[in-house]
């Protein structure tokens, strides 16, 4: 099994330990693996007594600073004593270490402007393996991973009444660590990566992914997202209707074999009044973030859009698809958020007042309009963070400054919470399933509030929750696989599985525990350790934003 890989490890860096080589350093002292920015605080959490620590340069152990831990702070979900040392003061770009009497050294850790441009590489690409219907290949600390062509026979149209006949359903990512592809995942997946786009495009503008050029012209970032776009285009009904097929998947999952293995009879499903309300806002960005690059894929975008928000206002019911037949993921919701969402993107990108005024009549009902935690079963905030950040005329000024303050005081909560948390973990001590992904997601929130107010804390807890993500949390140990310090190595991933390669795919956030102590890096183990595509655009958001330019 994989998992022994991670026993070996230590067992390797014991032995080099003796030999005078510290390789691995302590997981008792927990940080950020990825390192950290030079202007930006810098802390360390640490589970036994401890008082003193130093900062030691990597090239020559020079120490350059010294300082007092504070705590302990006892938290009740990890039921644990934690001792912090703060080390912001440290701001000369180098490679560096700490060591603390008793507990020894940790991880070597690098401070400078481009501590996150790798991470991000390696997220963003992840997308790019991810991708069905073709040949993929991407080395990674030199191994070379790949598969061959897959599910080149989507897809079969029995369960959408037009007839047992094959359509083409080619292309779009493979949802999570199955090879199905669902419309409602891909909706707050794409929503998040074109908000990235938008917030930090010049960032992003020429960052080279080295993925194949498959959309000429289009920056790496958008031809990425393009390729789900293509196959989104493909869930629409042919008969002209509007209506979005619900998910593209066999009647039930295939074993832990490679995509070009799996030979499954996949099928479109019956239509949802949801999905078809995510493929309308999905396609109304599209249209407009596409459009520099290839105004008439743009318009083919809009059309789509346009002809699909058509068809839900003539269908006004939260229409459920029959998925009966099928034993794959379900992503059943209520459509309400979704129509909300629909609606403001096709007016952000048209100016037209009837998209407008569906938005505004909707949300003026709604009390609270932005939700600290939030995934693919409730988009609202995407719908409201469009809303507010329109530079549009027209806008109801009630409704406006309602989601501003909404914002903020979630953003302050956010902060808040994090800064009570002895690891900085933005959610605090709320777990579920995919839990990791919404301390990712919150990162959203955080960036939206520092544009409309710009407080250093809403970016600092954005890195507060990277932070926990890649090291500073209960276990010492990156939730990334391939990045960081010990990070995953049994993740629920079928490529993982069946590649017959020792260390999985990599740059994949898992899921994390449903409490604070019960994650196993074990591959069965789906409700912790899978990864998902909802969860790992929401990492390519929060590093997104700290991309050197």
């Amino acid at each position: 099994m994989r998992r022994e890989n991670t026993h070996r490890q230590r067992l390797l860096c014991m032995a080099s330990l003796l030999l005078g080589s510290l390789c691995w350093g302590s997981t008792d002292i927990r940080l950020n693996s990825l390192g950290f920015l030079p202007s930006m605080p810098k802390k360390a959490a640490m589970i036994n007594p401890c008082s003193d620590f130093k900062v030691h340069q990597s090239s020559d152990n020079s120490v350059v600073y010294s300082g007092k831990t504070t705590g302990p702070t006892f938290q009740k979900d990890v039921n644990q004593d934690v001792w912090i040392a703060d080390f912001s003061a440290v701001k000369i770009p180098g490679q560096y270490y700490l060591t603390i009497p008793g507990l020894g050294r940790s991880i070597d850790f690098p401070i400078g402007d481009k501590v996150y441009d790798s991470a991000f590489y390696t997220v963003m690409r992840g997308f790019y393996l991810w991708r069905c219907g073709t040949a993929v290949q991407g080395e990674h600390n030199g191994i070379l991973y790949s598969h061959a062509p897959c599910h080149m026979n989507d897809a079969y149209q029995t369960y959408t009444g037009l007839g047992d006949t094959i359509r083409d359903g080619i292309g779009g990512w493979h949802d999570a660590g199955d090879y199905g592809k669902y419309t409602v995942n891909a909706g707050i997946t794409v929503g998040m990566l074109f908000l990235a786009w938008d917030h930090f495009q010049p960032r992003l503008q020429s960052f080279e992914l080295n993925i194949p050029d498959t959309a000429g012209g289009y920056p790496d970032f958008l031809k990425e997202i393009k390729w789900e776009i293509d196959w989104l285009l493909k869930m629409q009904y042919p008969d002209g209707s509007g209506k979005i097929s619900h998910k593209l998947t066999p009647l039930d999952f295939p074993g832990f074999i490679m995509p070009e293995k799996d030979a499954s009879r996949t099928y479109f499903t019956d239509w949802g009044s949801a999905a078809t309300a995510d493929f309308v806002a999905m396609t109304a960005m599209a249209a407009r973030y596409f459009k520099p690059y290839d105004a008439a894929y743009a318009q083919r975008c809009l059309d789509a859009s346009k002809n699909s928000y058509a068809f839900l206002k003539t269908n006004p019911a939260d229409k459920k698809p029959d998925q009966k037949a099928f034993s794959t993921g379900g992503y059943g919701t209520s459509d309400s958020d979704d129509r909300l969402w629909a609606a403001v993107e096709l007016w952000q990108t048209t100016g037209e007042a009837r998209y407008l005024q569906d938005f505004e009549n909707q949300a003026k009902t709604i009390n609270n309009k932005i939700d600290a935690a939030w995934d693919w079963s409730n988009i609202r905030n995407l719908a409201m963070f469009t809303y507010l950040l329109s530079d549009r005329q027209g806008k109801n000024p009630d409704i406006a400054e309602d989601v501003r303050q909404d914002l903020l005081s979630v953003a302050d909560a956010i902060v808040q919470q994090t800064r009570k948390d002895v690891y900085g973990r933005p959610l605090g001590g709320t777990y579920y399933w995919g839990s990791n992904g919404t301390v990712a997601r919150q990162t959203l929130t955080l960036q939206i509030a520092y544009k409309i107010d710009p407080k250093p804390g809403y970016r600092y807890t954005v890195l507060d929750a990277i932070a926990h993500l890649f090291g500073h949390n209960t276990y010492g140990r990156s939730f990334v696989t391939g990045i960081g310090h010990l990070p995953p190595m049994n993740p629920h991933d079928r490529r993982s599985g069946a590649d017959g390669i020792k260390d999985p795919w990599p740059g994949y956030l898992i899921g994390g525990g449903t409490s604070a102590i019960n994650w196993k890096d074990i591959e069965e183990d789906y409700r912790t350790n899978e990864i998902a595509i909802n969860w790992q655009a929401a990492l390519v958001y929060a590093l997104a934003g700290f991309v050197s330019q």
